[in-house]
């Protein structure tokens, strides 16, 4: 059956949120009414001030809207499997939605004399202290489960490449708090080395119904070949007899994106292959404006170095300050990517095609500085603010290298579904320079498919964090 730990929690969220409200309520009346932290804004002509308890009873009424839109948004909803980004975009929802259905409910009952400040500092509050305790509850729930508490049990139907994937990769999730018990399979069992790394098989397929009796079970994984697929019928309603929760990892699941999205088209579920949150509107005008205001800073705090690296490279070597290089962008589509020139300048009429190497002769002694530095990279800012580049995205390519790279590497041009950027989820993680190709579009696509404002802001700090030096810039 399964377990009542995540009912529990269901419920202390809802009073935690419920609780946390009151205290926002309590505290932005205190700002507002009782220090001098805020501006006074008078009430409309012809009304007075309303009292303590008339706050507080908006206050509970607030608190039972924020609680309704986020039981019907899933906030409430089971959260193991989920980032916390993702739970803090529900939130900012579910509260968004509630402040205007609680303006709306001023409006209809006339209550037109309730102070702007007041209402400003209390959704804030709302928002940070929301965020702030379930992010220590998060943080708790993962140390304990690293710890052998609050575990939920798994079964895994099919020990063969599928079952055992699976298994490798939950194993390095133990802050999750899953356990497996075992394996279900009808051709295959474990024995020498391979008992060592995994837990048996336990039986056959058919003796899933008696297993789910004997033993602690909540959650079955179906980990099966397509040839198995006339089994799901029985094995669903099995579990869903036991009332155990029942996850299908679809054999071709290499096809798929790190999170599939299932959409409806002509009345039947579809599986979306390749769905990217930036197509989303919305997703991508936050984005934009992120970059606008970042690069407008950046261009601003980096202004003094962006000035001594000109008066250096034009100083050392004789040509253009800024070098301009044609990279592939957003869509497929070229554009020119600027840096601090580097190297000596090409003769007109030779194609540069080539990588650079650690002893390449068409470097200068400053270039060589501002490139281990990634100093050269600076006036990026600037594509950013054209809208040619992201602050944060995949590394843009040459021309020739992207015709050579996409016939070789499998899905390369995925990268091109979102802007470039002057930093991202491969390069914070070291994969700069002469690193592998393959592994630095593994995590681009990791990057595209998972992409959020939190995300991209971790990104930076781990960039500046690790530090702009790089050895395998040459």
């Amino acid at each position: 059956m399964i377990r009542k730990n995540q009912r529990f929690l269901t419920r202390l969220y809802i009073l935690a949120d419920f609780s946390v409200i009151q205290i926002s309520f309590l505290i932005a009346w205190f700002i507002k009414f009782q220090s001098d932290i805020l501006p006074y804004d008078s009430p409309p002509a012809g009304y007075g001030a309303l009292p303590f308890e008339t706050y507080g009873k908006w206050s509970l009424i607030y608190g039972v809207i924020a609680i309704l839109i986020g039981t019907i948004s899933s906030l409430y909803s089971p959260k193991r499997k989920k980032r916390f980004a993702d739970e803090l975009l529900k939130i900012v929802q579910t509260h968004a939605v509630s402040i205007f259905m609680l303006l709306g409910a001023l409006f209809f009952f006339k209550e037109i004399n309730i102070s702007r400040y007041y209402l400003l500092l209390y959704v804030l509050l709302n928002l940070l202290l929301i965020m702030a305790y379930r992010y220590v509850i998060k943080l708790g729930l993962k140390r304990a489960r690293q710890k052998g508490f609050n575990k939920q049990f798994v079964l895994i139907l099919g020990a063969g490449s599928l079952g055992k994937r699976f298994y490798d990769n939950l194993m390095q999730y133990p802050e999750m708090g899953y356990e497996i018990v075992g394996f279900l399979d009808d051709y295959r069992t474990f024995d020498g080395i391979e008992l060592k790394k995994y837990k048996p098989v336990l039986g056959k397929i058919d003796d899933l119904g008696r297993k789910l009796q004997e033993m602690m079970i909540d959650e079955v994984i179906l980990a099966l070949p397509l040839d198995a697929h006339s089994k799901y019928p029985l094995i669903i309603a099995e579990c869903e007899k036991a009332g155990v929760r029942t996850l299908i990892i679809p054999d071709f699941f290499d096809y798929l994106p790190a999170r599939p999205y299932f959409d409806n088209f002509a009345g039947m579920p579809m599986i979306n292959v390749r769905d990217i949150p930036l197509d989303i509107a919305a997703n991508r005008i936050f984005k934009r404006l992120f970059d606008i205001i970042f690069s407008l800073a950046a261009i601003i705090v980096t202004s003094p170095i962006m000035l001594f690296v000109a008066i250096g490279v034009k100083l050392t070597s004789s040509g253009p300050i800024i070098f301009k290089q044609e990279r592939v962008g957003l869509n497929r589509r070229t554009f020119m990517m600027f840096k601090f020139r580097s190297m000596r300048v090409i003769p007109e009429g030779q194609i540069d095609t080539g990588w650079t190497t650690a002893d390449d002769p068409r470097k200068t002694k400053f270039g060589s500085f501002i490139r281990r530095t990634s100093l050269d990279e600076l006036p990026q800012f600037f594509n950013v603010l054209i809208g040619d580049m992201s602050v944060v995205g995949p590394r843009p390519e040459r021309p020739y290298f992207v015709e050579q790279f996409r016939e070789e590497i499998p899905k390369y041009m995925v990268k091109h579904h979102v802007r470039p950027g002057i930093t991202g989820w491969a390069q914070s993680n070291g994969l700069r320079g002469d690193t592998s190709i393959e592994e630095r579009i593994n995590h681009d696509i990791f990057y595209i498919e998972n992409w959020s404002l939190l995300f991209d802001i971790k990104i930076i700090f781990k960039t500046i964090r690790n530090g702009f030096m790089n050895k395998n810039a040459y």
